[in-house]
């Protein structure tokens, strides 16, 4: 099987626990990532979301499987065809805090043949929702 693992990063002009703090927490999501419509917490580890990708309509439900405040955040779901973690990732950096998005999962089915195609176009949201995240936080100094 292929597997996808495509990694983004920014450097926004804000202190890093602003930006860690915001783009942590879920009820943010919808702000600043394009393709999600809707986030419902269940519980302190268990998030879910409502996205829209590739003209699909994708519900998932992501764990926290790790959560260093201010430095990382990992949360991976094993749902659908296309089982995936997400990873968040802040470090200082000249003129503000550096943000490194990245997420890796392995398709299964259809997902698979398509993985290439899947890994572009994922690569081109992610850059353009940290792009929007930047815009947002940078309009708040």
């Amino acid at each position: 099987m292929a597997a996808v693992d495509v990694v983004t990063e920014i450097v926004i002009a804000r202190p890093r626990a602003e930006v860690a703090g915001y783009a942590a927490d879920p009820e943010n999501a919808p702000e600043w990532y394009e393709n999600i419509e809707r986030v419902e917490r269940e519980s302190d580890t268990r998030v879910a979301f409502v996205a829209r990708f590739l003209g699909r309509r994708l519900a998932y439900t992501y764990e926290v499987r790790e959560r260093v405040p201010g430095e990382r955040l990992v949360m991976s779901t094993a749902e659908g065809p296309f089982p995936m973690e997400t990873t968040y990732e802040w470090a200082d950096a000249p003129g503000g805090t550096r943000m490194t998005l990245r997420n890796r999962g392995r398709p299964s089915g259809f997902a698979t043949i398509a993985a290439p195609a899947l890994a572009a176009a994922m690569r081109r949201a992610n850059r353009k929702d940290l792009e929007r995240l930047k815009r947002i936080l940078e309009a708040r100094a």
